[in-house]
């Protein structure tokens, strides 16, 4: 996929958790982002952030902020991002995040969801655990139980080691997930997201 007449588009694949921190009315809470994931597509290589590392709940915030302002760098630097759903949870989280931190929101960016963007079909899961399953990919989602995820919630040590290796497995599952649903014309072009909303515009190659 190029942007201009010889120069390759660089692709940030990327995938994030969080955690309830709050209730806010009823069955809902607000989030906190806990682990991010990320590689630009073809590089081989993939960058994981987490909170609670230090094992010290006086440092959360600023890990938090730290890992926001890393995955922000590679943001930026990107012609476009893609993940499963980053439309409906990923990108609004992430920006959420920012704000309640004080932080430069995300800018508007040439985006690609596996979900939000596959071709309509009807009678199936959209799901990237069961699209992968239908796909027969190589690599699995990685699963987590009840009790993983509260160990993982509360920064439990080996919670966050399972965080992290449940974002990293999401990402590269994804990049093989979304190469395989553009081979097959399963995947409609990027668009243009905006924390802002407004018009969206369609990016044509």
């Amino acid at each position: 996929m190029k942007l201009t007449k010889g120069r390759d588009l660089k692709i940030l694949d990327f995938d994030c958790e969080c955690r309830p921190i709050a209730w806010y009315g009823g069955d809902f809470v607000t989030k906190q982002p806990t682990a991010i994931a990320w590689s630009v597509v073809g590089s081989g290589d993939v960058t994981v952030r987490a909170i609670g590392e230090s094992y010290d709940a006086r440092n959360v915030l600023d890990e938090e902020a730290a890992m926001l302002y890393d995955f922000c760098r590679a943001y930026d630097d990107a012609d476009v991002v893609t993940g499963h759903y980053i439309r409906g949870f990923d990108l609004p989280l992430l920006n959420g995040a920012l704000i309640r931190l004080g932080m430069p929101g995300l800018g508007s960016k040439l985006a690609q969801d596996t979900k939000t963007d596959l071709v309509k079909a009807g009678g199936l899961s959209k799901s990237q655990e069961n699209l992968g399953a239908m796909f027969e990919l190589q690599h699995p989602k990685v699963s987590m139980n009840t009790s993983k995820w509260m160990a993982a919630n509360l920064l439990l040590p080996e919670g966050i080691e399972l965080t992290k290796e449940r974002v990293v497995g999401d990402v590269v599952q994804h990049m093989e997930l979304r190469e395989r649903m553009v081979t097959e014309g399963l995947l409609a072009p990027p668009k243009t997201w905006s924390a802002g909303g407004g018009r969206v515009e369609e990016y044509t190659p």
